[in-house]
């Protein structure tokens, strides 16, 4: 009895050890990265570039992201009813070729190698479009005769220094509806993501104009209604879109990045206990809450880009917040890259241990499946040498990238033919893929060792290529090691492992 009761302690102590292991490295983790491309944020650093260095820098941020451990790339491709991809509605971006209209020369598609570069390093790509901007700066931005405010002026309001699509009008959510139809026909996708800017932001003293909307397309409203109706014409858009996406491609995901803050508690008793200047519901009229509850959206990512701690906007208190109010949406969080600088006034940036702490903080919560940072540039710059930080502590192996079991999965059948060989000191993994495999995972084990694929220690590579080559040593020598590969859907379904038998050829 004695002996027995000492089994199940040994039993128990491993599943906590191991529990304990997993929570410190998950297997399945957001991690992600906006590359932000308006007003040349983060690529292209200029614009004008010739297609080669286009090419180069694209490269750069994607390798500095496998670098960094991450598993997801969100592009913007559409920051302001402009294009960074062939298209027949909207023109080429001004940010791309320094003159909107123009396209790149010698003539590319950047989604189109974004796609395939992201895939060979097992990256997902997220495609980012802004709903209503149109033109950044009324006054500066290039415009081209085909952009859509020169063929339906009557669509547009301007507002500060920057045109809008009118929100009150039909017009507007068939026209952005038709350019996410068209990217989701032609591009093998992993999702499509809006950020925060619905109805812009609030300018002091200036009232955004939709008054004639209001009066044409009232539906139901009463004057005293109006920002109802405000809301209702953000719902429209976000229904139609999510209904858009399913009929084409429902593998593809549909998620939206807002302002961190959904509503302050003072102003609603589910709001949270904030004193955000503006919030989502009041001032950008994203009711994101009835999204996520009647299933139009797919992932939320709040962007909480303040500090742990913050009187009027605490990362702890919100993030908690946003926690409990997933309504089966998948949640990850936005962090702010941009924020960290030594010089900075907030001294809580002036290390990597803001972040650090914060995706500590995340993984206490059940609900949140992970992190989006904002940018990528920063992954260039390391500041605060915060690779090292994250790799020795946080993201010291790599992670898949969470199922979402709001879109259709799709199950792949496990890879084949899967051979070893050693040839002049090199290791050379092979496979054949089978149906429905977007990546592939290899794992490593110890011979002798139980082969647990649910460990991200055992993660050797996580590749959308069909084959691995790295330099014979003692650390990966077949003769102590053995080699499987699975198959990842492009929903992140995993496949049965297929071993990678030694081929003595």
């Amino acid at each position: 009895m004695r002996l027995t009761n000492l089994y199940i302690t040994i039993g128990l102590l491993f599943i906590l050890t191991f529990h304990l292991h997993a929570s410190k490295h998950p297997k399945r983790e957001m991690r992600a990265v906006w590359i932000a491309s308006v007003a040349n944020i983060d690529w292209p650093s200029k614009s004008g570039l010739s297609t080669s260095l286009l090419k180069e820098e694209m490269i750069e941020l994607l390798d500095h992201a496998k670098d960094f451990k991450l598993n997801t790339v969100i592009f913007q491709v559409r920051p302001a009813t402009d294009a960074f991809f062939p298209s027949k509605l909207e023109p080429w971006s001004q940010w791309l070729t320094g003159e909107q209209g123009k396209a790149p020369a010698p003539a590319y598609d950047p989604l189109d190698f974004a796609i395939r570069e992201c895939n060979k390093r097992g990256l997902e790509l997220h495609l980012w479009l802004n709903p209503y901007r149109a033109v950044l700066d009324t006054a500066k931005s290039s415009i081209s005769n085909n952009h859509p405010i020169n063929k339906h002026p009557e669509w547009f309001v301007t507002y500060g220094k920057t045109a809008y699509f009118n929100p009150g009008l039909p017009e507007t959510r068939n026209h952005v509806a038709s350019v996410v139809a068209d990217i989701t026909r032609r591009y093998e996708v992993d999702a499509i993501h809006f950020d925060d800017y619905f109805y812009p932001y609030r300018i002091a003293g200036q009232e955004f104009p939709d008054q004639a909307a209001f009066e044409k397309y009232p539906r139901g409203f009463t004057a005293n209604q109006k920002e109802d109706w405000r809301r209702n014409n953000v719902d429209l858009i976000i229904e139609q879109l999510h209904d858009t996406i399913q009929t084409i491609a429902p593998h593809v995901a549909f998620g939206i990045s807002p302002f961190g803050v959904w509503r302050n508690q003072s102003k609603d008793p589910r709001g949270s206990a904030t004193k955000a200047g503006q919030t989502n519901y009041d001032d950008l009229y994203a009711d994101i809450l009835k999204w996520q509850q009647e299933g139009w959206i797919d992932y939320i990512t709040p962007q909480i880009y303040w500090h742990i701690g913050k009187e009027v906007a605490d990362y702890a208190i919100i993030a908690d917040w946003w926690s409990q109010n997933t309504f089966g949406c998948r949640l990850y969080i936005g962090q702010a890259f941009y924020k960290m600088d030594k010089h900075s006034k907030d001294k809580q940036w002036r290390s990597s241990r803001q972040i650090v702490k914060q995706i500590q903080l995340n993984r206490t919560y059940p609900n949140i499946d992970g992190s989006m940072f904002f940018s990528a540039k920063y992954l260039r710059s390391n500041p605060m040498n915060l690779k090292k930080k994250l790799q020795k502590q946080l993201y010291k192996y790599e992670a898949l990238p969470p199922v979402n079991m709001r879109i259709h999965q799709l199950t792949p059948e496990k890879p084949h033919k899967g051979t070893l060989q050693v040839t002049d000191n090199k290791i050379m993994l092979s496979w054949e893929e089978g149906f429905n495999n977007e990546q592939f995972v290899i794992y490593k084990f110890r011979k002798g060792k139980a082969a647990n694929t649910e460990d991200a220690e055992n993660i050797l590579k996580i590749s959308g290529e069909t084959s691995v080559q790295f330099n014979l040593n003692r650390h990966n020598d077949p003769e102590k090691y053995f080699y499987m590969v699975t198959a990842l859907s492009r929903t992140n379904l995993e496949s049965v492992p297929e071993h990678l038998s030694l081929d003595k050829k």
